[in-house]
């Protein structure tokens, strides 16, 4: 029986100390962990992750190009069990994160997850990137906006902010003591997405939208045409619309529905880009899925949590007991919830995490580099390993990897 492990800091200590006592050394020591903790517990298809409530999904964000980083995320979260790898809509892009999931199956055969392009029907958060001029920069600037950004994407004395690692959580506008940064806000190219979606290593899609402006959905969704016919899964990400939310899921549902032919996803995105900054980011994605796992009039399809997600979400799940269950259950500080609300599916059918995920990788990944350049990670056995660590830890919260078989 799989061991539940409340948050992701303590499953990191547990597999730091089985791996203490391993007898392996480097490669053979992560192939080792991948064959005993997770092989053995992640489904033949992430199809039934989604029925199961136990679907993970790395955002590696869409709008963040540096390829590099982005092939060994892949690489790792691919090790750790991930049912689906979210990226930017560019083709060298895709390449990166396929090459990234071959490198990986190389070391251990394990299951493909899918690879979904994240594209947008209007302005929107995730597809925009901050700039300005370096040569604008008073001298005696204490740089603010390089402690803050989480991307490591701004050096003044190197050109200012680096477009490819820049994925637009625009934490840096507001501490610009001389108000020089701005935010450049794109719309990814719908033919250039329909190209893509044509790709055999393409298997899913995800919509970006307000959810307010329903002529703009259709006229993306129209736009794609026939590119999503061989998609496995299309999922559109929303936020927070209050008491308008249920009808817009239902207009953008009508939107599609004569379409769509395969399975659809409702990523609930609920504090956007934030699950890196403190344990309190992910309430607002909790407090969400709530809200639509008690709507019983809302259309079909699975419940995802994103924004602000991180090592501490699965908890807060639990204590709203949503985390892998087919009702919901009444709780006194809720309104009375019917409990005629049933499904053969888990309610809520898993998490996504972004800056979190690529936060706590990131830190060996930028270790990696510092000292070796653009390096493969798996080159480097030492640190894979760690960075192997730290990703089963956070997949392991969604997933309930069992770790009481010692691994030796």
């Amino acid at each position: 029986m799989a061991l539940s492990i409340p948050c992701y800091a303590s499953l990191r200590t547990k597999f730091q100390d089985q791996l203490n006592f391993s007898n392996y050394n480097g490669v053979e020591k992560v192939r080792n962990i991948i064959k005993k903790t997770v092989i053995p517990c992640i489904s033949s298809c992430p199809v039934k992750s989604l029925q199961k409530g136990n679907w993970v999904k790395l955002i590696c964000g869409a709008s963040f190009e540096d390829l590099v980083d982005i092939r060994n995320l892949s690489l790792v979260y691919t090790l750790a069990g991930v049912d689906c790898i979210d990226c930017a809509a560019e083709a060298s892009v895709v390449n990166a994160v396929n090459e990234g999931i071959e490198a990986a199956r190389a070391l251990v055969p394990i299951r493909r997850p899918w690879v979904m392009i994240s594209v947008n029907d209007d302005e929107d958060l995730h597809f925009r990137k901050a700039e300005f001029d370096p040569d604008d920069c008073p001298e005696d600037c204490l740089r603010p906006c390089e402690k803050v950004c989480p991307a490591n994407a701004i050096l003044q004395k190197q050109g200012g902010v680096l477009a490819e690692r820049c994925y637009g959580c625009g934490r840096c506008l507001p501490v610009c003591p001389y108000d020089k940064i701005r935010a450049i806000t794109y719309v990814r190219d719908v033919t250039a997405t329909a190209e893509l979606l044509e790709r055999d290593d393409v298997d899913a899609i995800e919509i970006h939208t307000s959810g307010r402006e329903p002529a703009v959905f259709k006229e993306l969704w129209t736009g794609l045409g026939s590119s999503t016919a061989n998609l496995k899964l299309v999922a559109v990400s929303f936020p927070d619309l209050r008491d308008s939310t249920i009808s817009a899921v239902k207009a953008m549902y009508s939107i599609m529905e004569d379409n769509i032919q395969c399975f659809n996803l409702w990523q609930l995105d609920g504090r956007p880009m934030s699950g890196d900054i403190g344990r309190g980011a992910t309430r607002d994605a909790i407090a969400f899925a709530r809200k639509l796992a008690s709507a019983g009039d809302k259309p079909k399809g699975f419940l995802q949590l994103a924004g602000g997600t991180n090592g501490h979400t699965v908890e807060g799940l639990k204590k709203e007991r949503l985390f892998q269950t087919t009702s919901i259950h009444e709780a006194p500080r809720y309104e009375t919830i019917p409990s005629t609300l049933h499904s053969p599916n888990a309610l809520i059918a898993g998490v996504a995490f972004g800056g979190y995920a690529r936060k706590i990788v990131g830190r060996v990944l930028s270790s990696v580099q510092s000292h070796h350049g653009l390096a493969r990670v798996e080159d480097f056995p030492e640190q894979l390993l760690q960075a192997i660590i730290e990703s089963l830890a956070l997949v392991g919260t969604v997933k309930c990897y069992n770790i009481q078989k010692q691994i030796t």
